[in-house]
């Protein structure tokens, strides 16, 4: 038995009735099968947000013209399940690399990572044991857009869907996070939005706080502001000092950066203004 092919149809509309039975209609008269679908509306913005996997042959183009036609004033994306290109960008803390990496060279993540970046040359050997290229792309001596040009020229030879920030330390500038606009998904290590910028470990420790956690995130111009992907906590105690809260953190981290990567890989999240809406 051959197998049916499946796809993976997102639509982001305004509001109006009859919207699910015109999407579906145009589905049944193809004979595709929807074997997964689910729908939300914002009720304050008054929009409306699909997410349907259906199975059978269709050619895509035309389903597309179609579904646009019937929904003038929709976004339509309509795609086959597949792995996503992704450049690494990381500093030098291993932990959450080195889990992506696990995970990628196991099947584990919707994804091929096509090279590990980074502004400091430490984790040029975890990468090269995965057999990945790597480049170290030093901002020593360079102002900020010097250094985000050199970025520009390795990662764009790359031409990745997305740029995952694995504990990658630098702010990078409104112009670099433009280039790659809804692209880019970084992990804080905090429960956001408490505790922005840099460490956020003291800052619990500081406030005696009673669970840490950590945010993946899309990136955007506003510090660690941008729209939120997947968040988690674990308790802590008295007892925790500042280093043994971020010992902690990164075990949370790598459990939500991957957590995060898959729902985005996976086209289950869509962006409203600063929020997000999954589908999971």
């Amino acid at each position: 038995m051959n197998d049916v092919a499946t796809y993976i149809l997102r639509i982001s509309c305004p509001d109006e009735k009859g919207l699910i039975y015109r999407i579906t209609q145009i589905l049944f008269e193809r004979q595709l099968n929807i074997v997964g679908n689910d729908e939300f509306v914002d009720t304050q913005r008054q929009h409306f947000f699909m997410r349907a996997e259906f199975a059978g042959a269709c050619d895509l183009d035309e389903l597309r013209a179609e579904l646009q036609q019937a929904l003038p004033a929709a976004r339509i994306e309509l795609d086959q399940p597949r792995r996503r290109a992704v450049v690494v960008l990381a500093t030098s803390e291993s932990h959450c690399l080195g889990d992506l990496l696990l995970r990628h060279a196991y099947g584990e993540l919707q994804a091929e990572i096509r090279a590990v970046i980074s502004n400091r040359a430490e984790l040029g050997s975890l990468a090269r044991r995965f057999e990945l290229p790597f480049h170290w792309v030093s901002s020593e001596g360079l102002s900020r857009e010097e250094h985000e040009a050199a970025l520009f020229e390795v990662v764009d030879a790359y031409t990745p869907e997305y740029l995952v920030l694995a504990k990658y330390m630098r702010i990078l500038t409104p112009d670099f996070v433009a280039r790659y606009h809804s692209r880019i998904i970084n992990i804080h290590h905090s429960f956001l939005p408490a505790f922005v910028g840099a460490s956020p470990y003291r800052q619990a420790f500081a406030r005696g706080v009673k669970i840490i956690g950590a945010t993946a995130h899309f990136v955007d111009e506003n510090l660690d502001q941008g729209p939120i992907i997947a968040q988690s906590v674990i308790p802590v105690a008295h007892t925790h000092s500042a280093s043994d809260m971020a010992q902690a953190g990164r075990d949370v981290e790598k459990v939500v950066l991957a957590r995060a990567l898959k729902l985005v890989f996976e086209d289950r999240v869509f962006v409203s203004g600063n929020r997000t809406i999954i589908f999971d």
